[in-house]
């Protein structure tokens, strides 16, 4: 047998495998490839207005306290949704002293509309003299997630 129809033979043997595997990718990855994509495109066209919905942020002196603000705060839709995080330290000044003190934050997800009545809330129903409640208008995010916090959260 000639080496040059062996390598032929060898070539178009090789070819056909490597189309064959190219195939069979194609088939499992379409799918795959239609969801990214379509997740993609869904994040890409929908629109969201920078600082419609703000991060708010509040200290509290335990997770008790922390809970039962988290929970007020979502039922009188004040909030989409509330993050609490334990454990922070806070150090800081307060009647001429240094003090320093564990504390747990909320992370409060709502409509930039509703900060001053989530800041009024929170003075009524926390138990420090002087309450944090600070916001930071939300620049950009996940566009469905947004979405959402709007939803659960009326103007």
């Amino acid at each position: 047998m000639p080496v040059g129809l062996l390598s032929a033979e060898t070539l178009r043997g090789g070819s056909f495998k490597a189309l064959a595997v190219t195939v069979l990718l194609s088939v499992f990855m379409i799918p795959l490839l239609r969801t990214v994509g379509l997740r993609a495109f869904s994040m890409a066209s929908e629109t969201y207005t920078s600082g419609t919905h703000s991060a708010a942020f509040v200290t509290c002196p335990n997770d008790t306290v922390a809970k039962e603000l988290a929970r007020a705060i979502v039922e009188r839709k004040l909030a989409a949704c509330v993050n609490i995080v334990p454990a922070i330290t806070s150090v800081y000044e307060w009647q001429g002293k240094i003090e320093e003190d564990s504390e747990v934050m909320l992370m409060i997800k709502t409509r930039s509309s509703k900060v001053p009545a989530l800041a009024e809330y929170v003075r009524s129903n926390h138990p420090y003299e002087v309450a944090e409640v600070i916001s930071l208008p939300i620049d950009q995010g996940n566009p469905p997630y947004l979405k959402w916090i709007g939803e659960v959260v009326p103007e």
